[in-house]
């Protein structure tokens, strides 16, 4: 073992950590001295989203010692940038130790002299972001790690605005939280005065602006019956999805069993995330039995949710994320103008990754539509920029993320639940489901089918190869790929288009430097490629289209879609 493992890992059993840090890390030098090397090997990178890792000990693991230091930068950072009393509002999902990670957390923050405002029990990280915002607070945080796996859990950090950290305050966050390299420089405890229990009072608040996102309240009072299956995953959805559909006046909500009660062990799937087919197989069974108009499903944080329908066979089937955004957005922009309270100041927002067919559509509607790095910070800041000449309607991402309104800035399932059965009583009312609608839309604008592929490298060896990958691409583009050419690469981390035709350049503005590359193709295809900031895996995201002049030929244009994508990933010899 390297001898700067073996160093860090003894300063741990020689330090200030308790006995139960101490025998697991005696246990592991004895049993798996490659699982004690992937825990000291570097210390866990406090990035632009907080922390995310697997729960252990060691520097590279999430633990109280890694989540009170981030905590003391944090505090320290804040302390340092507001003048007067700092208020904080703190939150935490269902997974094993996250209570105990959001005590920490108010507990360090109350002793730096910070006003914490705790969340009672389990929430869902959009209300943490409507908290912030509702409290007058300065910043959050809300112990989560979202749809990963039951061995993690992480540390997302918020600012005023309700959006997570963006520049300049995630660069110097980071800053701070480096410069804490050993527990003994946190504050534990003291001050716990300082830490306000909140509940009811804020989930009403954030349910009432829920409830005042309806468009066609009326029409939901006539299809109120819509059969609605739900299940939350084991995750925080539970504790606001049923109420908030209740409130929108639906009155047939199924709930899947199995999965509603809350469990960081997530025992009846292998992943918790609703963007795997296999983690709503249980909805899937329940909507077919009851004969549902509609399935969701939202991960454990409730900040992602996935959707079910009848296809034109009256097969279910599961959305993707694009094709839910698609309907989704143009949902509430058709449906604001036809009540009359659209504006030309209204404006969508969505990822560069997110499907261009809402670019089109948006155009075709005469409204804005501003692409953003990937990241519901992104669009937070857009909001932001535009918040006193412009309305922001909607933002959303091809991962499952959509955000209606701005009164919160991160991507909101319990929202976007609320407006997706909406949107299906609406279609209902009409005679239709919500497939038929997607199909109205394909040939109208176009049909558009999108793929993600997601290649896993885990530990220290899998980080140099997605980098090896990225620089690949990087130096040796492809001058064609499935027999289309190559017309166009956009490198976002040097902020430039490329012809590779004649080799002119331009630079790309408005948005920040990222690891992302993007290949157009002269068939109108798009590559995408990004290394994801959470996970150890590395993005490809697939985008081919054509025209769909009859819904007679969906099945034949959608089976050519996928071909192309599958010729294309094996022209890129990704699998």
């Amino acid at each position: 073992m390297e001898a700067n493992i073996q160093e860090k890992a003894q300063q741990w059993l020689d330090g200030p950590f308790d006995e139960a840090t101490k025998s697991e890390i005696r246990k592991l030098q004895k049993e798996n001295p490659e699982a004690l090397a992937d825990a000291f090997y570097k210390n866990l990178e406090f990035g632009t989203g907080g922390l995310r890792g697997i729960m252990g000990a060691g520097t590279n693991r999430i633990n109280k010692y890694t989540i009170g230091m981030a905590t003391q930068g944090f505090a320290n950072y804040l302390k340092k940038s507001v003048q007067g009393e700092i208020r904080i509002a703190i939150a935490h999902d269902s997974r094993n130790n996250s209570r105990s990670f959001a005590e920490i957390t108010a507990q360090v923050m109350a002793a730096n002299g910070i006003r914490v405002f705790l969340f009672e029990s389990l929430r869902p990280t959009p209300e943490l972001s409507f908290t912030i915002r509702h409290l007058r607070c300065h910043g959050g945080v809300v112990c989560t790690a979202s749809h990963n796996p039951k061995e993690y859990n992480g540390y997302k950090a918020y600012w005023s605005d309700g959006g997570q950290l963006v520049p300049p305050h995630d660069k110097n966050v980071i800053d701070e939280v480096n410069r804490i390299t050993s527990p003994e420089a946190v504050k534990w405890e003291g001050q716990a005065d300082n830490i306000t229990l909140i509940g009811q009072e804020v989930d009403d608040a954030y349910l009432d602006m829920v409830k005042a996102l309806s468009v066609n309240p009326d029409i939901i009072k006539k299809q109120h019956d819509l059969k609605i299956v739900y299940t939350p995953i084991h995750g925080t959805g539970i504790t606001l999805v049923p109420e908030i559909l209740k409130r929108f006046g639906f009155t047939s909500l199924h709930i899947v069993e199995e999965q509603a009660t809350p469990d960081g062990n997530f025992p009846t799937v292998v992943y918790p995330n609703p963007e795997e087919a296999e983690a709503m197989s249980l909805g899937l069974k329940k909507a077919e039995e009851i004969g549902a108009d509609i399935l969701l499903g939202t991960d454990p944080d409730a900040d992602r949710v996935a959707v079910g329908v009848k296809n034109h066979k009256n097969k279910w089937i599961l959305l993707n994320g694009n094709q839910t955004a698609v309907l989704l957005f143009n949902y509430l922009i058709s449906a604001r103008k036809q009540k009359g309270i659209s504006s030309d100041k209204d404006y969508v927002c969505k990822t560069i990754v997110t499907t261009d067919l809402i670019d089109r559509f948006a155009k075709s509607h005469g409204i804005r539509c501003f692409n953003v790095l990937t990241g519901f910070k992104w669009i937070a800041e857009k909001i932001r920029e535009h918040e006193d000449e412009l309305n922001f309607v909607c933002g959303g991402e091809e991962s499952y993320g959509y955000m209606i309104g701005d009164k919160t800035r991160d991507k909101d399932a319990i929202s976007a639940v609320a407006l997706i059965c909406e949107m299906a009583a609406v279609a209902r009312d009409r005679g239709q489901t919500l497939f038929d609608e997607l199909i109205s839309i394909y040939q109208r604008e176009g049909m558009y089918l999108e793929k993600l592929l997601s290649i896993t490298r885990k530990g220290r060896d899998g980080a140099a190869e997605i980098a090896a990958m990225m620089q690949q691409f990087r130096e040796n583009p492809p001058r064609a790929v499935n027999g289309s050419p190559v017309t166009a690469i956009y490198d976002y981390q040097l902020q430039q288009a490329k012809n590779p035709k004649d080799g002119t350049t331009a630079p790309i503005t408005g948005l920040p430097k990222s690891n992302v590359l993007q290949f157009l193709l002269a068939d109108g295809s798009k590559i995408s490629a990004r290394p994801s900031g959470t996970e150890p895996k590395i993005k490809f995201y697939f985008s081919v289209q054509d025209a769909l002049p009859d819904k007679s030929r969906y099945d034949e244009l959608d089976e050519q879609l996928a071909g192309r994508i599958a010729a294309i990933i094996d022209d890129l010899k990704l699998q």
